[in-house]
């Protein structure tokens, strides 16, 4: 009970600033209260193409942030251990990390399907966030237990699933988890920039074009308790995988 009243507290107080704000704008064009997007977002949920634009949406997220973690993972491992592949594909991929989202959207407009813009995106901004967390974690490896597998003479595939994966899983952890929240926003994003025939970011982008400001609001809670419950169920699976 007090865990449910802790949680229950914060959001009926904010609900309740929602709805004196939105009396006191008096425009529901410009700030629609709770009741309003609540039933908005009921009828929507009440309708096929709600659910479809949701599963797209969430197929794309998550190929991107596993093609982004993949690719992550070996370019830290190329960097880490190549000094050759450090000087090529480091500075690229600061470069990658340092370059504004829309810029990258609007220059893979130009190369690939418009359906294939929020994975290829959403990967991108995961790519530098795993290869930076793995780099450190190798870079910060205790040399002990290297010295160790080359005393018992490991074989490389063994010295990595015995030393490096143990002691690289809390790294991979936390860049996933960081990487997640930048593959959802930079997926819908590019949804909202170029949208695809199924998608929350297109829905966004119709009920901006229609001024339907409710549905604008009900399709942006949906993004945000998505965000929330798939993090929350991506940590507690980690941190399972972690204690296993």
């Amino acid at each position: 009970m007090k865990k449910l009243l802790n949680a229950a507290a914060p959001l009926a107080f904010w609900l309740g600033v929602w709805a004196l704000a939105s009396a006191a704008v008096g425009r529901e064009l410009l700030l629609p209260g709770p009741l309003s997007v609540g039933g908005r977002l009921l009828a929507l949920a009440g309708g096929t193409d709600f659910w479809l634009s949701v599963g797209a949406t969430l197929a794309r997220v998550f190929l991107g942030l596993g093609w982004g973690a993949l690719a992550g993972t070996a370019l830290a491992f190329a960097t880490h251990f190549s000094p050759w592949a450090d000087r090529l594909i480091s500075p690229a991929i600061r470069v990658v990390r340092a370059t504004p989202v829309v810029s990258f959207i609007l220059l893979v407009y130009l190369w690939v399907a418009r359906s294939a813009i929020p994975w290829a995106i959403a990967g991108l901004m995961v790519l530098p966030v795993v290869w930076g967390s793995l780099s450190a974690g190798l870079d910060s490896m205790d040399q002990k237990l290297l010295e160790l597998a080359r005393a018992y003479r490991f074989s490389p595939l063994k010295t990595l699933r015995v030393v490096y994966l143990p002691a690289l899983r809390p790294q991979f952890a936390a860049g996933l988890l960081t990487g997640f929240g930048l593959a959802w926003k930079s997926g819908v994003a590019a949804e909202v920039l170029c949208p695809p025939a199924h998608a929350v970011g297109s829905r966004i982008q119709q009920a901006k074009l229609g001024l339907e400001t409710p549905d604008l609001f009900a399709w942006t809670l949906t993004i945000v308790a998505l965000s929330l419950m798939l993090e929350k169920v991506l940590r507690r699976g980690l941190e399972r995988g972690n204690k296993a």
